[in-house]
């Protein structure tokens, strides 16, 4: 990495500390808002890998004060959050769509998700390819028409798949890398826009 690009990276950890954000990743959320214009006042959203609360946090400035935030991850959040966020502690693949209130629920999904990284960059992009396609399933089932997702993923030999059933789903689908994002990091965003009347996925 450049000089120049690790200073540029560094300035968006100071920033988050400076502005009260568990963690820089709350940047790339509020590029993607400010590009394809996701979220808004009064919607309800759903935060799939909540923890540490950057993203949370950010989607109830924008959604509140009608909107509300829940997160789920399978650690607590690290600090307090805004009124209008509640966390669930949470296995994405132990959950029932009826815990997070049944079909039709959200006007907004996201996934931040991760996988626990290995260093075989083929594993690791397997697993956030699991990840993923969980997040986008319970998208395409919790979502109202017309809803919107983002889902993180790291690009790899299954990438294609998880494009081609985003696209399937919405009636825009969108690839993202925001600028946040590290040099190092093969994480890229897939953003879909217009939840149709596709089936949602088995």
């Amino acid at each position: 990495m450049s000089r120049s690009r690790r200073r540029t990276q560094d300035h968006f950890g100071r920033r988050a500390r400076r502005e009260g954000f568990p963690a820089r990743s709350v940047y790339k959320l509020e590029e993607i808002d400010r590009r394809v214009r996701l979220l808004r006042r009064g919607q309800r959203v759903l935060d799939l890998g909540s923890s540490p609360g950057s993203w949370a946090i950010y989607a109830a400035s924008r959604v509140a004060p009608e909107g509300h935030v829940l997160g789920v991850d399978i650690k607590a959040p690290t600090g307090a959050l805004p009124a209008h966020v509640e966390h669930r502690v949470l296995d994405v693949f132990d959950l029932d769509v009826d815990e997070l209130g049944g079909p039709g629920s959200f006007d907004v999904v996201l996934s931040d998700m991760a996988p626990s990284t290995t260093g075989q960059r083929a594993l690791d992009q397997y697993r956030s390819f699991e990840l993923y396609m969980r997040a986008l399933g319970l998208a395409s089932v919790l979502l109202r028409p017309r809803g919107g997702f983002v889902g993180k993923i790291f690009q790899g030999a299954e990438f294609p798949e998880a494009q081609a059933a985003t696209s399937a789903l919405f009636d825009k689908a969108r690839v993202l890398r925001p600028d946040a994002t590290r040099d190092s990091s093969y994480e890229v965003f897939l953003v879909g826009l217009g939840r149709n009347d596709a089936p949602p996925l088995a």
